[in-house]
């Protein structure tokens, strides 16, 4: 009985192996098949069969998002046949609405930053012009520096005794 289950799975393997090869003919024998190969695509992933692979894995993989598209259009379609004049006057007043929203947000944060830039423009122009101002630098006296710093000196000796 071992025996005769490797000389079956040898016969089934064989039967399999006929049955792919004339699957696979019949594909190549495709009249259309014959025109695309012909063709310079076909030609080129001819020769190039890593990249027909990976194309025939893409195209096999994305099937099932655009059949789910497909499928949303449609039901789409038969939800505006039904209801144009309903779901256009919601779909209008949602966005309308929303737009608003939108716009009276965008309102209040451009005045809000403009509010800002023109503090931070007034503060920092008053801070240059008071630092660098020529006023100052003229009625800025030598003399009342020494006397900050003979000043300064008594504290110290008396903080030091």
């Amino acid at each position: 009985m071992a025996k005769e289950e490797p000389t079956s799975t040898l016969k089934d393997l064989q039967e399999l192996q006929k049955k792919l090869s004339l699957l696979l003919e019949s594909f190549q024998n495709n009249s259309k098949v014959v025109a695309f190969m012909k063709s310079p695509v076909g030609q080129y992933l001819d020769r190039h069969p890593f990249l027909a692979l990976t194309l025939l894995v893409f195209i096999a993989v994305s099937a099932v998002p655009v059949g789910f598209f497909l499928l949303l259009v449609v039901f789409t379609s038969l939800a505006a046949l039904v209801g144009v004049i309903l779901l256009e006057g919601l779909v209008i007043s949602v966005g309308g609405l929303s737009l608003l929203c939108v716009l009276c947000g965008l309102g209040f944060v451009s005045v809000a930053l403009s509010g800002t830039i023109m503090v931070s423009y007034m503060v920092v122009s008053s801070l240059i012009s008071f630092w660098f101002s020529p006023r100052l630098l003229i009625q800025q006296n030598p003399s009342t520096d020494c006397q900050l710093a003979m000043k300064a000196a008594d504290f110290e000796g008396l903080y030091q005794e």
